[in-house]
């Protein structure tokens, strides 16, 4: 995962894009990400000397630059997330080298909401296929000339979002969407698609996220279960995304192997699954990671937050901001209580106070700037991220300031705008 954004030029550069936001679930969208992931270039830290000599139109381009920078702050590895970025990265090239006929182990990567499993999956496969893209690109005789069986899209890895009413039908609809292939006139027809569309577009991996959407008490959930297990036996890497799966069932019919420290699933007896070919295949095991927030309970738990606090404000572009703004004093504490050392929740609220600290004027991050920012879990950007809270996508925690007993302290002057909130007229 790369760990730096590109060094910012002396010149102007583009930062804002046009259009919406890649679409990860199908084809084309996964494929801009993959391509555009890395390439934002924050704007470069300036004095505030040299601020106040730019003229209004340069100084208006910069802070839109700024806000632009805020929002696109570079995901900082985790000592949590750098585990699950090793695991899934071992897991999936040494499954793509696999040459002989076996079923390849699965991975289920669980953890709670907003603690950046989805993201830290997506980046990790994106990395795979560059790297994948890049070998076979060496021997373009061998993979990129007609191959039968094949069509001339590859798509190494493909990744979709289980319906929030999951059945096999809408699995099957969301893997098809991302191909744009048709759907077909039946289940059994829609299944056939499915597993041909794996094979021709040469997917190594296949994502499947918000897998705990699956409510195992229902019949069609069950049969869906049934269904994913079944796509195993396509030569693909399964790798699952949820939220608190030991707990959601989908391990209900499976044992933990303590020599392996696999999850292991029997064969599927036929008759009860869409698969057809059910009944010949092998033991299903899959490898369960977590993906835990920040401990703050140990002295190892508390350096590797402010450390990650430290990733953050190097990112930060306020004119008053300098190192310790987010990991000195009092502040590794609040924003620890505030979100729990989940990151997006820690991320959510940085972003809210550094746009509230710009329009203000203060040009700073504050304990008394954060309290006046709420963290609504419940309200319409998480309706808009298509989060289902029966699932547990939504956190159920405290996020609200309490504020200490005391007065409130009062905050620094504005230096940046004068009383009016009007920028200084650039010197001379």
């Amino acid at each position: 995962m790369s760990d730096s954004f590109p060094t910012a030029p002396d010149g102007p550069v583009p930062f804002l894009r046009f259009g919406p936001r890649p679409d990860r679930t199908t084809y084309e969208g996964w494929q801009e990400f993959r391509r555009t992931r890395d390439l934002f270039v924050p704007v470069k830290k300036i004095s505030l000397a040299e601020y106040r000599l730019m003229s209004p139109r340069k100084r208006s381009l910069h802070d839109l630059h700024r806000a632009a920078t805020h929002v696109n702050m570079r995901m900082e590895e985790t000592p949590m997330s750098a585990v699950v970025t090793a695991l899934m990265r071992s897991r999936i090239q040494n499954n793509a080298m696999r040459i002989g006929p076996s079923t390849l182990d699965g991975l289920m990567i669980n953890g709670g909401g907003y603690q950046g499993k989805t993201e830290t999956a997506c980046r990790t496969a994106a990395e795979f296929e560059d790297t994948w893209r890049d070998l076979f690109a060496q021997y373009p005789a061998y993979y990129f000339e007609p191959m039968p069986g094949t069509r001339d899209l590859i798509a190494p890895v493909a990744y979709c979002q289980t319906p929030v009413k999951a059945t096999p039908i809408g699995l099957c609809e969301a893997i098809l969407d991302f191909y744009g292939a048709p759907y077909g006139k039946n289940l059994r027809g829609m299944i056939r698609n499915v597993r041909e569309s794996i094979k021709a577009h040469a997917t190594t991996v296949l994502m499947i996220d918000d897998i705990t959407r699956l409510k195992m008490h229902r019949e069609d959930d069950q049969d869906t279960l049934d269904l994913i297990r079944g796509l195993m036996d396509l030569d693909v890497t399964l790798v699952l995304i949820g939220v608190n799966i030991p707990r959601s069932g989908l391990l209900r019919e499976g044992w933990h192997d303590p020599r392996t420290k696999q999850w292991v699933y029997a064969p599927l007896k036929k008759g009860k699954s869409y698969n057809p070919d059910a009944s010949t295949q092998t033991e299903r095991r899959f490898d369960l990671v977590n993906l835990d927030p920040f401990d703050y309970s140990s002295d190892a738990g508390i350096t590797a937050f402010v450390k990650h606090l430290i990733g953050m404000e190097n990112q930060i572009r306020l004119l008053h901001a300098g190192p310790g703004t987010l990991s000195e004093g009092e502040m590794p504490e609040y924003l620890y209580r505030r979100t729990h050392g989940i990151v997006g929740l820690l991320r959510r609220l940085v972003e809210d106070g550094l746009v509230k600290a710009m329009e203000s004027g203060l040009e700073n991050l504050t304990i008394d700037l954060l309290d006046e920012i709420a963290i609504n879990l419940g309200n319409v950007p998480g309706k808009e991220d298509g989060r289902d809270p029966e699932a547990g996508e939504i956190p159920d925690i405290d996020t609200s300031p309490k504020r200490r007993p005391g007065p409130k302290s009062k905050r620094g002057r504005n230096s940046v705008y004068d009383d009016r909130g009007t920028p200084p007229a650039a010197e001379a």
